[in-house]
């Protein structure tokens, strides 16, 4: 058997030219045969065409590439939820832009690693610009502030409490909005803190006069409020300015998961809605939101660089002192993850290709498809609205549906491939979902979607 090629070096684009071809035809027919948002059938049905495409995974000898690479990426994007069809619209799960996607090929092909400079020389240049960006985006009256990249909004939250526990010499609690999302009590429970304390939020956003109760009966406590700038369920905003000034008056540090707001920073219309934003100790975001990155791409900024102090470690074969003395940067205190892809890579592609104001374009064109949407349903003789969007999510439901229906009728969409759709609970009753985040959707397309719902509603 003849050695298969290497996807770099001076051979690799030779060697990849041909399979790209054959992924690229793969890509094109599989979502024709899906002919929607979503696969057909069910979870069965879709589980027997992935067998079909891949049995045996490993036989005794190999297919070949043209036999096992056209065939499965038909198979995956046969049986994709597709993010850019208009009708997938379930979940913070955005259709990533081609350039960013070339991009990521690029990063794929050279593999650096970002755990020694000598793994990932430019690569790890890039990123130091990358986070220096977006530290300075968030705070852009801060001395010097920092950022590092994560692999989501999880990681992020877990990398905030974590920093924010080294901080402090006798147990931190954890104070958060019922709307927070799960990965901050979760992340609580993983670094063994005492206890969280959930604060109701029946409005929908966290009350400073509530925190400030439970800040009162916490007192003698280290304390680290989680405020959110854009909840999962429906996108809304904690009001940041008030919450920053009780978690001063408490000593408290503060932290704002702004993983899918925080790219508000770039719309001139929107990023008003952020307001205070700069005054959290650190802030979660990620742009394989409203960034359209290819997963992941996620960030945690903090206000002062010496708040990463906590994550510096040392391992010899990668940062051994007298390297870095000599002038080699150091990489393992960048992250908790040893081997790191270069994430950096596309985000600075498409920051540099669009800038602020044509990534402000793309928000401002999914928010206003949301407030677009909102009206049609407000309009809809058999829908009911939840709340005007905060951001790019509407919650809805039939009006005289049940919660069972409003399930049902969630999974039946699901089932025969016709839509994606979210569900949320809110004021004690069960909403559908629809996050828009494909700046390629047009109103025709919430149109069927609405119609789409109202004919699977039970009568």
């Amino acid at each position: 058997m003849n050695t298969p090629p290497l996807a770099g070096g001076t051979a690799g684009p030779d060697a990849l030219a041909p399979l790209l071809a054959a992924v690229l035809d793969a890509l094109r027919t599989g979502a024709l045969d899906r002919g929607g948002p979503l696969p057909a059938g069910g979870p069965t049905t879709t589980a027997r065409r992935v067998h079909t495409a891949a049995h045996p995974l490993l036989p005794d000898h190999g297919t070949g590439p043209d036999a096992a690479l056209g065939p499965l990426v038909h198979a995956l994007t046969q049986g994709a939820a597709d993010p850019a069809d208009p009708l997938c619209a379930a979940h913070l799960h955005a259709p990533p832009l081609a350039l960013a996607a070339a991009a990521d090929l690029a990063a794929s092909v050279l593999n650096p690693s970002l755990d020694s400079w000598d793994q990932a020389p430019a690569a790890s240049a890039l990123e130091a610009e990358l986070t220096r960006t977006l530290a300075r985006e968030t705070y852009p009256a801060a001395d010097h502030p920092d950022a590092l990249l994560t692999t989501g909004g999880t990681e992020a939250n877990q990398l905030a409490l974590l920093l924010a526990r080294e901080r402090h010499p006798t147990p931190l609690h954890l104070v958060h909005g019922a709307n927070a999302h799960h990965s901050l009590p979760r992340a609580a429970w993983l670094l063994g803190l005492p206890a969280t304390h959930p604060v109701p939020t029946p409005a929908g956003t966290l009350d400073p006069e509530a925190l400030h109760h439970t800040l009162t009966r916490l007192t003698g406590h280290p304390l680290l409020v989680a405020a959110t700038a854009g909840t999962t369920d429906s996108g809304a905003i904690d009001p940041l300015p008030a919450l920053a000034d009780v978690c001063d008056a408490h000593g408290a540090d503060l932290h704002v998961d702004a993983a899918y707001g925080g790219p508000l920073l770039f719309s001139d219309h929107r990023k008003h809605a952020l307001h205070g934003l700069d005054r959290a100790h650190s802030v979660t975001l990620d742009l394989h939101k409203l960034g359209w990155q290819p997963v992941a791409a996620g960030i945690l900024a903090v206000h002062h660089t010496g708040r990463l102090d906590p994550l510096q470690h040392t391992a010899d074969y990668l940062n051994s002192h007298d390297d870095t003395e000599a002038g080699l940067p150091d990489l393992l205190g960048r992250s908790l993850r040893t081997t790191r892809r270069p994430d950096a890579f596309k985000m600075a592609v498409t920051l540099r290709a669009l800038g602020r104001d044509g990534l402000g374009a793309l928000i401002d064109q999914v928010c206003d498809l949301a407030a677009t949407l909102a009206d049609k349903i407000h309009h809809h003789p058999a829908l009911t609205l939840h709340a005007r969007p905060a951001l790019s999510t509407v919650l809805f439901r039939p009006t005289d549906a049940d919660d069972d229906q409003v399930a049902a009728v969630r999974r039946t969409l699901l089932d025969d491939g016709h839509a994606v759709l979210g569900r949320a609970r809110a004021d004690g009753r069960l909403w559908l979902k629809a996050t828009l985040l494909n700046p390629h959707t047009q109103p025709g397309d919430l149109d069927r979607m609405l119609k789409l719902v109202e004919g699977h509603t039970p009568r």
